[in-house]
């Protein structure tokens, strides 16, 4: 499975960015895909997944502010961010999991701005 993301870029408090994650190769064996986030100097954080059974969890800090979504095919997931702060700022990696198996993409760069 490859994972291509993209969709960062540079936003001002309260705007929104939506990310795509686009998965390639042996797309039918994922069960679970999602979206990690890394700041700078900080640990990477899972924020937020969303399963087979369409199934979606999130980390405290972006519940009611983004949203995951998936294809029916599971070729594509999305990662709607709304109400953006100044602390959603990090390097954002898509990942899918087949398995026990864990595929990551290239992470994308969303900043916000104060």
């Amino acid at each position: 499975v490859q994972l291509q993301a993209s969709g960062g870029g540079l936003v001002q408090t309260g705007g929104s960015l939506r990310l795509s994650c686009v998965a390639s190769g042996s797309i039918l064996s994922i069960n679970v895909m999602g979206w990690y986030r890394q700041a700078p100097g900080g640990l990477r954080e899972l924020i937020a997944s969303i399963d087979s059974g369409d199934r979606t969890s999130y980390t405290d800090s972006v519940k009611g502010r983004f949203s995951i979504s998936r294809e029916k095919d599971k070729s594509k997931a999305y990662l709607q961010m709304n109400s953006l702060k100044p602390e959603d700022t990090a390097v954002y990696y898509c990942y899918a999991r087949a398995g026990t198996l864990t595929y990551w993409g290239q992470g994308t760069q969303v900043t916000v701005s104060s």
